[in-house]
C-alpha cells in the first residue's frame, strides 16, 4: 500500500509540474476613490458563482446583479465602505464586499471579492 501511495504521489507531482506554467502574480484590484470623477468598473465574484458588477464614479456606485442595476451614493464609514439607495447597501472593507437589500436580513451577493476590472 505504501509503494501505491508514493507512486501515486510522484505522479500526480510531475503531472501537475507539467500543466502548469509560471507563475503569476495576483495583483489586488483597489476600489478609486470616492472623489475620482473617473468612471472605474469592477466585476466581483461572490459565494455561489454570483457576478455583481460595480461601476465607481465621483460618490456614486451603479451596483448590477442578475441584470438589475441600482445606483448608490457613498456614506462616509470610521473604517471600510458603504454605497447604499433607497433599496439596497454595498458594504465592504478591503477585498471584501456584501450586497444587501435594505430591511432584509440575507444578503443578495456575500463573500464577492473583486475579479476582473471592466471599464
Amino acid at each position: 500500500m505504501r509503494r501505491l501511495s508514493i507512486a501515486a504521489f510522484a505522479l500526480a507531482t510531475s503531472l501537475g509540474g507539467c500543466a502548469q506554467g509560471p507563475a503569476v502574480p495576483w495583483t489586488p484590484i483597489a476600489r478609486p476613490s470616492p472623489e475620482d470623477p473617473t468612471p472605474m468598473g469592477i466585476a466581483y465574484v461572490c459565494e455561489g458563482r454570483k457576478e455583481v458588477g460595480v461601476v465607481y464614479a465621483k460618490n456614486r456606485a451603479s451596483v448590477t446583479l442578475d441584470n438589475k442595476t441600482w445606483r448608490a451614493e457613498y456614506q462616509p464609514t470610521g473604517d471600510g465602505f458603504r454605497y447604499a439607495d433607497s433599496t439596497i447597501e454595498w458594504t465592504g472593507r478591503d477585498d471584501l464586499a456584501v450586497l444587501r437589500q435594505n430591511g432584509i436580513a440575507k444578503p443578495l451577493a456575500f463573500n464577492c471579492r473583486p475579479s476582473r476590472r471592466t471599464t
